[in-house]
């Protein structure tokens, strides 16, 4: 067993996890949107377009997601979607794809004592990130 991660969105579920993809290199599983639901009653409120659910595989990794109706929406808080790129290189392309359009940043990538780059920030879609780079201040 495995934790995963389950991304809400506010009607860019598609639009986000799409983008994610692209920048950290994922892939897209299924999509399931609301005019996919086999009756009316198992439909969530909203438009045909919603996401009820989908998933991206990065890695080893599985992230999940969805569009919520506006009733149900909640802005992300309490955690960061952690991100450790494998150079500095990586570490800033990744953050500059990330964070352009960023609702908030948090922290602005800089060095740290036990990383060589890190930053926190929100991005436009609302999902709170977290970039490490340990670099040569890795553990050995």
């Amino acid at each position: 067993m495995e934790p995963m991660i389950y991304l809400f969105f506010n009607g860019n579920c598609l639009e986000a996890m799409t983008h994610y993809a692209d920048v950290l290199g994922g892939e897209i599983g299924a999509v399931f949107r609301n005019a996919d639901a086999p009756d009316p009653d198992s439909r969530m409120p909203g438009g045909d377009d919603m996401v009820m659910n989908m998933s991206m595989t990065l890695g080893r990794a599985t992230l999940m997601a969805s569009d919520s109706p506006d009733a149900m929406y909640s802005k992300p808080q309490g955690f960061r979607v952690s991100v450790a790129p494998g150079s500095l290189a990586e570490f800033d392309r990744i953050h500059d794809a990330l964070s352009n359009g960023a609702q908030s940043v948090e922290m602005p990538p800089a060095e740290t004592f036990w990383a060589e780059r890190f930053a926190m920030f929100t991005d436009r879609y609302g999902t709170p990130w977290m970039l490490n780079y340990e670099g040569g201040k890795g553990a050995n």
